[in-house]
């Protein structure tokens, strides 16, 4: 059988099948259309081994000799009772390829078991796989894991993964590769605060712009594994699975199960090459951030300022206060006005309420029609915070149903079994069952079809760890649930968008983001913490995607103190939007505030759709990243806008010249700094200075390959402080 082999923007996938099975030999640099007889790559066999070659295989089998991770790992059963586990001896049934997709189909008739993968190398690299095992067999078949992985070239000696914990998402660490399997695992029920969206192997020291890297990305919102393996003779696979519980899926005769899609990119431009390549994915999806064609609303519709009433008001709901902070926000140009917990029967703090999803009568004795017609009037949308995966016990659906409350797999509530540990004083509500699904989808639906709600912000605060139903684990089922609770409510509801939020950014990953158009990053608004987080979520997440505000003076979670530009100007590389009260924010600041919320209209479009990049910056003191236009620039026009951050103080008196990469090089281009300028009022805060740079006042003028390659002086920012710097093609 030939080999078949995928390329797309400098990438080659080759599969060969010389061995029987479907065995990947390569996945990296763009090997051009001829390929040699891949007869030469046969490798030599070692004494004190098996005496053949050991294929990496696409699923890779402990029948073939393979001593790392097996891609699948399952047992028989009869009568009820585990049989031991086996390895299958998969092997290719039929193979072929349809532009830049194929489809493999591997088979052990003995085992009754066949397994199709599928695989998709897009336009712009970023490979997306799939596997489908059925149970051929007559009896049930209890599938232990299905992974996806792929080989790494012998040249990728780092890891680097992400981790966090709530309010600290998304923070990198790295290691060297050496032998053995390093796991990372996630049993949070939910993607989890400390899940690493990025697993990527690379070059020795591969940093933003330069080195091979390879990179992986589970798109799966319940429990998962990422993993690197290297066995002996020094091949290393990297990878994911869903982690299922035990007796989690049981395959009946005729039944399958299909993974989770493994996304996975390779770049010899380091990881701005993964970041571009996901990034034209997300982009050339037909729904990308669009509402449906159903609505009217015009195409690329722009993605609108937001205000958020959580850190304004929390759960002090009051009429008049809340029409305030619409004429407020409306003053200042907001264009989504979006009311947070706190609206619902019951609800005065987070003890209650969950689960009762009705407009509270006390609060709101006309529905939340007045709110929603003084914003709506005022030329903005109207948006609403809901929970529908959580309940309170003290609610009345729980009430009502204590046996829809998730709790041990063996546990019935109705007959007054343990529940689980609260958190947030609440518990899950089990969608799993279908009489809990319907009550939640009906309750969501009502609202949405009863007022004229734009925006949904879909929050699930708490982790899924007791999870059970029926006797069994639960979370691949609740959720595949939660997947069709969105996909049906988006499908009755073609016009509104919703964010997912998991007590801020604990359910971000391409799982959920096929079913909404934005995420919460996190729950902090500190621009420091900020700035570590949406850097690394915007590894994978384009800015238009994840919410990204600007938070009260001094921060609600950490405490520090910021100034007003070095907020603005983190919040600008996202969705931006403010969670403040911003009926106080007057004179020189509200001036300040109006200047940043028109400058992001002015260049969003570039934001949301130019190439993000990170400058190799020597040190931690300074980051430097920014947005270019991802088509030739236009005279006159911006073609760029960059942040210079001061996380720290720097060892060195001066920060010397920084080289801005990205640009084109024989394109010229007047640099100038918007902010902060002489005139604004944070400007004296910003800086620790004598004398600034010559170019800071009036600009300078460069060929892009001159600001890559010499670069310009920098100011000496004080620490926690940011400059804004705009280029415009000439």
């Amino acid at each position: 059988m030939d080999p078949l082999h995928l390329r797309s923007a400098g990438t080659s996938l080759v599969i060969s099948f010389d061995s029987g099975e479907a065995e990947v030999v390569h996945w990296g640099a763009d090997l051009g259309a001829d390929l040699p007889d891949l007869a030469i790559l046969t490798s030599p066999v070692p004494h004190s081994a098996i005496d053949a070659r050991v294929p990496a295989a696409l699923l890779p089998q402990a029948s073939s000799s393979w001593r790392g991770r097996a891609a699948l790992r399952g047992s028989r059963t009869a009568d009820g009772v585990s049989g031991l586990d086996f390895s299958a001896r998969l092997r290719v049934v039929t193979a072929g390829a349809d532009g830049g997709s194929a489809v493999i189909v591997q088979s052990d008739p003995d085992a009754g078991l066949t397994v199709e993968s599928t695989l998709t190398l897009h336009d712009a690299g970023l490979l997306e796989m799939r596997h489908t095992v059925t149970n051929d067999g007559t009896t049930p078949y209890q599938l232990d894991e299905l992974a996806t992985v792929l080989p790494v070239a012998p040249d990728a000696v780092e890891l680097l993964d992400l981790t966090g914990r709530w309010c600290r998402e998304r923070h990198p660490q790295r290691r060297a590769i050496q032998q053995g399997t390093w796991v990372r695992t996630g049993r949070h029920g939910r993607t989890g605060h400390d899940s690493s969206l990025l697993f990527a192997a690379g070059t020795t020291g591969f940093g933003n712009r330069h080195g091979k890297v390879w990179a992986t990305h589970l798109a799966w919102s319940g429990n998962h594994e990422q993993f690197a393996d290297t066995i002996g003779d020094g091949r290393t696979m990297i990878g994911g699975s869903e982690l299922l519980g035990p007796a989690e899926v049981i395959l009946e005769p005729g039944s399958s199960y299909t993974t989770p899609a493994l996304f996975a990119a390779y770049s010899d431009h380091g990881l701005d090459g993964i970041t571009e390549a996901f990034y034209s994915w997300f982009r050339s999806r037909p729904h990308h951030v669009l509402p449906a064609a159903s609505t009217g609303l015009p195409a690329g519709k722009p993605r609108p300022v937001v205000l958020n009433t959580w850190e304004a008001v929390y759960f002090d709901h009051n009429l008049d206060t809340l029409i305030e902070l619409a004429e407020s926000a409306a003053d200042l140009g907001v264009e989504r006005f979006v009311l947070d917990d706190g609206w619902f029967r019951g609800r005065r703090d987070d003890h209650a309420g969950l689960g009762d999803w009705y407009v509270d009568e006390t609060l709101w004795p006309k529905g939340l029609t007045p709110l929603i017609e003084a914003v709506t009037s005022r030329g903005m949308e109207f948006g609403l915070w809901v929970e529908p995966e959580m309940v309170n016990l003290d609610s009345d659906i729980a009430r009502a149903h204590p046996d829809w409350i998730v709790g041990p797999s063996a546990v019935q509530h109705k007959d007054g079994g343990r529940l689980p540990l609260e958190w947030r004083n609440q518990h899950i509500i089990d969608l799993v069952n279908p009489e809990a699904w319907q009550y939640i989808y009906s309750r969501i639906d009502a609202l949405l079809s009863e007022n004229n709600i734009s925006y949904l912000k879909w929050d699930q605060n708490r982790d899924l760890l007791e999870h059970g139903h029926a006797g069994r684990s639960s979370v691949h089922e609740q959720t595949l649930a939660a997947y069709r609770l969105f996909d049906a409510l988006r499908k009755a509801h073609p016009g509104v968008e919703i964010e997912s939020c998991s007590s801020g950014g604990a359910r971000v990953d391409l799982g959920i983001l096929e079913r909404t158009d934005r995420i919460w990053g996190s729950d902090c608004n500190d621009a420091l913490e900020r700035q570590t987080i949406q850097r690394w979520t915007g590894a994978v997440v384009p800015p238009e995607l994840v919410g990204s505000h600007i938070g009260p003076t001094t921060s609600h979670t950490t405490a520090r103190t910021h100034d007003l530009s070095f907020r603005a100007i983190t919040a600008l590389f996202g969705h931006f939007g403010m969670e403040w009260d911003i009926r106080g924010v007057q004179g020189k600041d509200r001036e300040e505030l109006k200047r940043f919320i028109a400058l992001f209209k002015e260049h969003r479009g570039l934001l949301h759709s130019g190439r993000r990049v990170h400058a190799d910056v020597a040190g931690d003191a300074l980051l430097l990243h920014g947005v270019v236009t991802d088509a030739p620039a236009v005279s006159g026009t911006t073609a760029g806008l960059f942040a210079l951050v001061s996380t720290r103080t720097s060892a060195a008196e001066e920060p010397g010249r920084i080289g801005i990469p990205g640009l084109e090089a024989g394109r010229t281009y007047r640099v100038e700094a918007v902010f902060p300028t002489p005139e604004d009022a944070d400007y004296g805060h910003t800086y620790t200075q004598v004398q600034p740079p010559a170019w800071l006042a009036d600009g300078a003028v460069a060929n892009g390959r001159f600001l890559a390659e010499v670069g310009l002086p920098m100011p000496n920012l004080n620490p926690e402080h940011a400059l804004l710097l705009k280029f415009t093609a000439l």
